[in-house]
């Protein structure tokens, strides 16, 4: 839902925290859940450590609208699912999120929201959308080999997620 997305940003923000560079981390240097190579695309050039720590929400906000909000289609999801499916698109990419998305609703998983998913979406019960993309993307945390040294702070991630998205759903 497009009046959603300020809210769902300050969520995600908060999941995602700030300056972090673990060495177990893929994405190495990351500042509100942005990495080093991501924002450097970005801007166009290389960036510096100081410049990643000193990151703002308001540097960070465009990058979560255009790659993750847009492409997800969250504008025209139900209020709720849009941040399950927004949450999850920022973790793991859109495409898997996407796909979960889809087979929940029972279409073809392509990885990209459209007008079929869409129409799919508004037949299912958002109560059901929320609670199996919360399972879903349990499991596939759990599958993961880093879930032993990432696991507990995925599985709150998730399941904040899922509360936050149920209170929206109904709120």
């Amino acid at each position: 839902m497009m009046s959603n997305y300020s809210t769902c940003l300050e969520i995600i923000l908060e999941h995602e925290g700030g300056f972090v560079n673990h060495p177990k981390d893929p994405g190495g240097i990351t500042n509100y859940g942005v990495t080093k190579k991501v924002y450097d695309k970005w801007v166009g050039r290389e960036t510096t450590p100081k410049e990643m720590r000193d990151l703002t929400h308001e540097d960070v906000a465009p990058i979560y609208k255009k790659n993750y909000w847009n492409r997800a289609k969250c504008d025209q999801l139900p209020s709720g699912v849009d941040l399950c499916v927004f949450d999850w698109a920022v973790n793991s990419g859109v495409s898997r999120s996407a796909k979960a998305l889809q087979r929940i609703v029972g279409v073809e998983q392509d990885g990209g929201i459209g007008p079929m998913t869409l129409r799919a979406v508004a037949e299912v019960e958002v109560d059901e959308i929320i609670e199996q993309m919360h399972y879903t993307r349990q499991s596939f945390y759990e599958k993961l080999s880093t879930f032993d040294t990432f696991g507990k702070g995925w599985t709150r991630r998730n399941d904040e997620t899922k509360e936050k998205a149920l209170e929206m759903a109904h709120g």
